[in-house]
């Protein structure tokens, strides 16, 4: 009996190792799982960035395209009506550009209307 209550120590002792193992090492596997995750969070990010400042380079450039067109319509307007003319038909034109823009965009925005069937 001796030798048996020994050996139930022993393998008590083996099991408890294991477990501790186990847990040990599910901790590890998590804590590399983790720095996986905040490793590819982190390069999206560094490319979201990257392509943020391009597209904010590319619409500062169409912006000032943008007015030099603008500026071009005023100056090739103005031989035939005047510079202030230009500028006011320019101005008025654009704004009425603007405002149609903004009112469509305005009804893209609008909640959907549930259709009632017959």
């Amino acid at each position: 009996m001796a030798l048996l209550g020994m050996e139930d120590t022993a393998v008590d002792q083996n099991v408890s190792t294991l477990v501790t193992r186990v847990v040990s090492d599910a901790r590890d596997l998590a804590a590399a799982e983790v720095a996986l995750v905040k490793a590819r969070i982190g390069e999206r990010i560094a490319a979201y960035k990257s392509a943020a400042i391009f597209f904010a380079i590319a619409g500062v450039l169409a912006l000032a395209a943008l007015i030099a067109l603008l500026v071009g319509l005023i100056l090739t307007i103005a031989t035939w009506i005047g510079p202030g003319y230009a500028t006011a038909v320019v101005i008025v034109s654009t704004l009425v550009i603007a405002a149609v823009l903004g009112i469509i965009g305005k009804g893209h925005l609008a909640a959907p209307r549930p259709e009632v069937l017959p």
